[in-house]
This record gives structure tokens, sequence and C-alpha cells, in this order.
């Protein structure tokens, strides 16, 4: 499946617009984690594992988007974005990763 964040597929031709499809991802933040990164950016340092964390959330989401795509019938997604969202409040230190883009048909 290419997957793009342009608009279009230079050189080739879209041949079929199968619609929006989307991909999300929940990634729930323990205490630990959460005590730990707060220290580590007090004194500068990086907060390798919640980039772990939402790399595979990002993964993960990039992946649901893509059979989306497939059960549609598409061999492209277009116009491709991500977003971060902090849902907080009852959800605790929740963040959900958002993916979407146009899924497409274009001729190889």
């Amino acid at each position: 499946m290419l997957i793009l964040t342009t608009p279009t597929i230079e050189g080739k031709k879209i041949s079929e617009y199968h619609g929006l499809v989307t991909g999300d991802s929940l990634l729930g933040a323990n205490l630990y984690k959460d005590m730990f990164s707060g220290v580590r950016d007090v004194v500068g340092g990086r907060t390798t594992k919640y980039e772990e964390e939402l790399t595979t959330a990002r993964e993960l989401a990039l992946k649901s988007m893509e059979e989306e795509a497939e059960k549609k019938g598409a061999n492209a997604i277009i116009a491709t974005r991500v977003a971060y969202h902090n849902l907080g409040g009852t959800m605790g230190n929740t963040i959900m990763v958002t993916i979407f883009g146009t899924a497409v048909s274009y001729q190889e």
C-alpha cells in the first residue's frame, strides 16, 4: 500500500477515489512512567519510553487505516495526516493518535 502525504501521486493517474479512511490508537501512560518522564524532563533528558510508546501507537493507527483502505479496494492513500490528542480528564493521561487520508486506486 502506497501511503503519501501529498494530494496526488506523481506520474500516476488516480482512477478511483474510495473516500476517507482513518486509524486510531490510544496510548495510556502509567503512573511510574509519568513520574520517571517528569524527572527526565526536569533534568533535560529525553523521555525515550514515551517516544517508543508514541511510535508504537502511530504504527498501530497506520495499520488500522491501511486495513480500512484495503477493504475498500484501494491501493494507495493520499493526503495522509497524523494528529495527536491529549484526552486527559476522566481518561487519565491518555493520548490518542489519529491518522487519516483519502483511499484511492491508481494505475500502476
